[in-house]
């Protein structure tokens, strides 16, 4: 009971510092250029420990990753922003002139943007797990979600639930948000990694 304890205090422990890490990057690339690249930074770190590597100097593994990532970090960010952007037009365009003629426009960029979202949960994981080209990732993160849906949904409940319990105990925000938010996402798409890894290990066997 009291390792129990312990190493659940461990874990509490490097969630709170690594969401400290990621935020204090983040607002050190002024937010626009630190996000990307801090938010990877953490998804990395999580899946080492996941991975079993809990005794890495996390401070170090952080800044090491932040600066060898921080311009493809910012990529991702360029495409993801310039997408959002458009999107984010369309939807006020589409606000101001409410037509039913304009329908076939609407229900087109509502799923785009619902797929989007939900390729957005992967694109982080598949980055720091996969060494995979530019927009390779993001075909990956597209695909996975395509054939994943119950870890769509797993994922999307686990993420309802914790800004649930962030809005109730708002103090664990600060602490928690982005670490324990990324370690929900990085955990549920390694076990997607392992599966896939087994069964491709089992055809070459065979």
């Amino acid at each position: 009971m009291n390792r129990l304890l312990f190493q659940l205090a461990e874990w509490i422990t490097r969630l709170a510092f690594l969401n400290l890490l990621w935020l204090t990057f983040t607002f050190i690339g002024f937010v626009i250029f630190g996000f990307f690249p801090a938010t990877i930074s953490t998804f990395a770190i999580i899946r080492k420990w996941i991975k079993g590597q809990t005794d890495l100097p996390i401070f170090k593994t952080f800044w090491s990753i932040f600066r060898q990532e921080f311009v493809k970090a910012n990529g991702y960010g360029l495409v993801i922003a310039t997408v959002g952007g458009i999107s984010y037009i369309h939807l006020v365009f589409l606000s101001l002139h409410r037509d039913s003629s304009l329908l076939f426009v609407q229900l087109p960029l509502y799923l785009f943007l619902f797929f989007a979202l939900l390729t957005l949960l992967y694109l982080f994981p598949v980055y720091v797990h996969y060494n995979l080209g530019f927009f390779t990732v993001i075909k990956q993160a597209f695909l996975l979600m395509l054939i994943h849906p119950l870890h769509n949904m797993a994922m999307l409940v686990g993420i309802s639930l914790t800004i649930f319990v962030f809005n109730y105990i708002p103090g664990l925000t600060f602490f928690f948000a982005g670490s324990f938010i990324a370690f929900l996402l990085m955990g549920t798409c390694y076990q997607i990694f392992q599966s896939i890894e087994e069964k491709q290990q089992s055809r070459t066997a065979a």
